[in-house]
């Protein structure tokens, strides 16, 4: 939490709001949904009465948000809470940064064309993956050749597909000359030994329209040097056609993380637009 002390404190300056930084527990120590219940449980904490009472939090211009594997557990919680009837206090927009949002697919064009580009490189996710999941990390081989997700898995139907489709979900400018990697045949046992490949609050790409339609305005940041830069395209495509406000911002420089260099003595130009643009917006649609 300390590499965020300094953003949360501009936020909380710049944005004159209270903001809360989550410390969910971390893999290989803990699995999924150790993670995603700490957020469910935090932003629960944060939105009771006595909470927003005692911090005088304005209930109406609340935000949920998160940063790459964070990304993956704001846009969860946005989707849970959004169909949550019992809820009082709902958020009123969502700010996803870089978020990993799937893992079906190490094929897209960005995994395909930033597979070697630091500070993520493409088996480094794989393997994160398997962790989280408290998978085998022998599988990783499989996941890295799409053999987890060829057409004889019977666990992933085509409706799933067609979710994370970046064919049909992504613009041309980024599908490029890339093409996609579908296998006849694999390994049908990962899916069902790993379920959580296909479980949405691991995998929030994967949830059903309907489920997105109600989740708040976004924010997706993505970065074109950065292998999970189609995760977050295609979850802002979704989102539109499922009637939800989005503002993708796009960093032709950005880099996986760079928003975390927007401060000395790792300064960087996109790291510094970055964060302006994440909190530009905020302080614009909060």
């Amino acid at each position: 939490m300390r590499s965020y002390d300094l953003l949360c404190r501009k936020m909380s300056e710049d944005l004159d709001a209270v903001i809360v930084s989550v410390d969910y527990r971390l893999a290989p120590d803990a699995v999924f949904p150790d993670q995603y219940h700490d957020a469910l449980a935090a932003s629960r904490a944060f939105l009771s009465a006595e909470v927003l009472q005692r911090y005088s939090i304005d209930p109406e211009r609340v935000c949920v948000s998160g940063d790459s594997a964070g990304g993956n557990l704001a846009a969860a919680v946005a989707q849970k809470f959004g169909s949550d009837g019992s809820l009082e206090v709902k958020f009123k927009v969502q700010a996803l940064i870089y978020p990993v949002l799937q893992a079906l697919d190490f094929y897209t064009p960005s995994y395909q064309q930033n597979q070697a580009v630091p500070i993520l490189y493409r088996p480094y996710m794989a393997r994160f993956w398997l962790q989280y999941l408290g998978a085998d990390a022998a599988l990783e081989p499989l996941l890295l050749a799409n053999n987890h997700s060829s057409l004889d898995q019977p666990a992933i139907g085509s409706v799933t597909r067609s979710r994370l489709n970046w064919t049909a979900l992504l613009p041309a400018e980024r599908r490029k000359h890339f093409q996609p990697v579908v296998k006849e045949k694999g390994s049908p046992s990962v899916v069902s030994t790993v379920p959580g490949l296909t479980d949405v609050r691991a995998a929030p790409l994967l949830a059903e329209q309907g489920v997105l339609g109600k989740t708040p305005k976004a924010y997706v940041m993505t970065c074109e040097f950065d292998v999970l830069r189609d995760d977050g395209l295609m979850y802002a495509r979704r989102l539109q056609d499922a009637g939800v406000e989005v503002t993708s911002d796009h960093y032709e420089d950005g880099f996986h993380g760079c928003m975390v260099f927007a401060n000395l003595p790792m300064m960087s130009s996109v790291g510094r637009r970055s964060m302006d643009g994440y909190i530009r917006w905020l302080d614009q649609n909060l």
